[in-house]
């Protein structure tokens, strides 16, 4: 039998990763089922289970795969001349990772899951420490061209604003996915008189 090469898989992985985010998006992590996945993916259920153990091990897999696409978005945006100011790095970490699914949908029941399973609570710290961490040095060149704004160092102000960015993308995602009247512009204007610049 001819041996499937990971890169093979690695593809197969990422269907079912897309199969289920839709699954999750549409229905709700509690309210979907591994047959939900299947008949979203076109797959069958063996070939579910030969790449994860189970829904909840998709689940964080799926949350992982997004929360990571939101960092590389933030870095995409930090490598910008000149330097992205806090508004430019807010509008990655939120408005970046819109395609085509409602991803902060998923992101939503992320964070309520984390509050009572002690995995995806795992990956939702890895992935907060490495968001603050790319939010600290994308917003650091920012700050070094802004010394005025930045008494104690650029680093140091920067990793001061890094939660405040991260928690305002959080208010982004909760509302939009909560709140038929919420307009994105509108946050984005007002988080700018939050912020400095």
């Amino acid at each position: 039998m001819p041996r499937v090469s990971e890169e093979h898989r690695e593809s197969r992985r990422e269907q079912i990763r897309q199969a289920a985010l839709r699954a999750f998006v549409d229905k709700g992590y509690q309210h979907t089922s591994i047959a939900d996945v299947v008949s979203e993916a076109g797959l069958s259920a063996g070939a579910i289970y030969s790449h994860y153990e189970g829904k909840h091990d998709l689940f964080a897999a799926v949350a992982e795969k997004a929360l990571s696409q939101n960092l590389a978005d933030v870095v995409r945006t930090s490598a910008g001349v000149p330097a992205p100011g806090p508004l430019e790095v807010l509008r990655a970490l939120t408005v970046g990772p819109v395609r085509g699914v409602d991803v902060g949908r998923l992101l939503v029941q992320l964070w309520a899951e984390a509050t009572v399973d002690p995995e995806i609570r795992a990956v939702v710290q890895r992935v907060a420490a490495s968001l603050r961490e790319i939010l600290t040095r994308a917003l650091t060149p920012w700050y070094e061209s802004r010394p005025d704004l930045a008494p104690d160092g650029a680093g140091t102000a920067a990793a001061r604003l890094a939660p405040v960015v991260l928690v305002l993308g959080q208010g982004f995602q909760l509302q939009r996915a909560t709140l038929d009247d919420f307009d994105v512009e509108t946050y984005l204007e007002h988080a700018a008189g939050v912020l400095p610049g």
